[in-house]
């Protein structure tokens, strides 16, 4: 029976799935409501597209008129004004074609580019994500590697307060080791609640960055990180990268579209070329008055059919200068974009510097804290041997073993910050 209750508990609380930072990015690509946002503008776009292509296109429509005249009105049999009640029905179908607007043929162009602006942006929006997922990502992850060091500390301390106070019974150490022990075991439970409190928020901000409402996974390190090497060296990497990019591309695209718009308004003083198709037939009946002959109503439609045919050449002339306006304000356009497109490079060009510089001195830090990790935990073991015997007090040997523990942490977290350094940069890398 209890075997039975163990696997329903088991089975009511499944065990918390742990992402790496991959299955972070792949998840953050594709779920976030920003990069969905993007995904429907590109939708969009294609209908915005679609629908200048349209444009080309003949409009047709039909239409049914039924209606009743009262009084005065012309006889249809004479086409004198008289007296009459009739009834009115009309069947009427027309076709409308711009035959010639240059506009319709840039605007074509035009939401073609839009689309171009949209897929970059989309583009844009998960390296945005991808930024926010991986910086969180780390600082997650140093939190609970400093949390885990506090706990092995608090873990120790107490170990040795058990094996000292043991010590201290059978007189082969004073009970002031004691004393300097538990001084210090308050200090560091405060710390730990402190980290704790630090960790939690920091995997908040990793759910909020994902997009992840519930607290339902873990998240660790890849145990095969690679700490890479750049070739920061070439005088093109900065200059590739940005190019590359696709706030830089977005910004260039809209630049395009800013210059199409600039042929679209002074279409606008181009002639247009319409043509117009119509057919048409009516009944008309006369009501209340019998010694007015009435036409049946198939003979009526048939006789009353009735087609037209025309062009028409429209030339702009005078527009109160709304097109030159227009024109000038897409002009204007232009030229704010191409300021944009000089902030984007240079905000891109700081944040790769920044990358860079801190990149190599991540790289730097972690070559020596390798060193200074190894130096530490032979400190450790040769304290360890003194300490066991009888050499070295209590408390001198819980600074020696909690600077070990130090050492530790600051190597893992050096090494975070190269790795949180590298996968910034493949994500700058990255081929749209």
């Amino acid at each position: 029976m209890k075997k039975l209750f163990f696997i329903f508990i088991i089975n009511l609380f499944p065990a918390q799935q742990s992402w790496t930072l991959k299955e972070c990015l792949d998840y953050a690509s594709t779920n976030h409501p920003l990069v969905k946002q993007a995904t429907v503008n590109i939708q969009k776009n294609d209908r915005q597209i679609a629908a200048s292509k349209g444009m080309l296109l003949p409009s047709v429509n039909a239409g049914i008129n039924h209606s009743y005249s009262l009084g005065s009105s012309i006889n249809q049999s004479n086409n004198q004004r008289e007296a009459l009640n009739t009834q009115y029905d009309q069947v009427v179908a027309q076709a409308n074609v711009e035959l010639f607007n240059w506009r319709n043929y840039l605007n074509i162009s035009l939401s073609k580019l839009n689309k171009n602006t949209s897929t970059y942006k989309l583009k844009q929006a998960q390296n945005e994500v991808k930024f926010n997922v991986i910086q969180n990502f780390f600082t997650y992850q140093n939190s609970k590697s400093w949390l885990e060091v506090l706990e092995t500390q608090i873990a120790g301390i107490e170990e040795q307060i058990k094996r000292t106070e043991k010590e201290v019974e059978i007189g082969s150490r004073s009970k002031s080791d004691v004393y300097d022990i538990k001084a210090n075991l308050g200090t560091l439970q405060e710390q730990w609640v402190s980290a704790k409190n630090q960790r939690d928020l920091a995997k908040i901000n990793l759910l909020n960055a994902l997009n992840i409402t519930q607290d339902s996974m873990d998240f660790v390190m890849n145990d095969n990180e690679y700490l890479g090497r750049e070739d920061f060296n070439n005088a093109d990497f900065t200059n590739k990268l940005i190019e590359n990019n696709p706030a830089y591309k977005t910004v260039i695209a809209e630049i395009n579209a800013q210059e199409k718009s600039i042929d679209v308004e002074k279409s606008a003083y181009l002639p247009t070329l319409n043509g117009n198709y119509s057919w048409s037939t009516f009944y008309n009946k006369s009501l209340g008055n019998t010694s007015l002959s009435n036409i049946n109503f198939s003979d009526q439609l048939s006789q009353n059919k009735n087609q037209s045919i025309s062009f028409g050449l429209n030339i702009p002339i005078f527009n109160k200068f709304q097109i030159k306006n227009n024109v000038e304000i897409a002009k204007l356009n232009v030229i704010n974009s191409n300021y944009s497109k000089d902030l984007i490079v240079n905000d891109l060009t700081k944040s790769i510097n920044s990358i860079k510089v801190q990149y190599l001195n991540a790289q730097e830090k972690y070559s020596l804290l390798e060193l200074n990790f190894e130096n530490q935990k032979l400190s450790f073991q040769k304290s360890e041997e003194k300490y066991k015997e009888g050499l070295m007090d209590a408390y001198t040997f819980f600074i020696v073993r909690n600077n070990w523990l130090q050492a530790n942490y600051n190597l893992i977290s050096s090494k975070n910050d190269v790795s949180q350094q590298v996968e910034l940069l493949k994500v700058l890398q990255s081929e749209f």
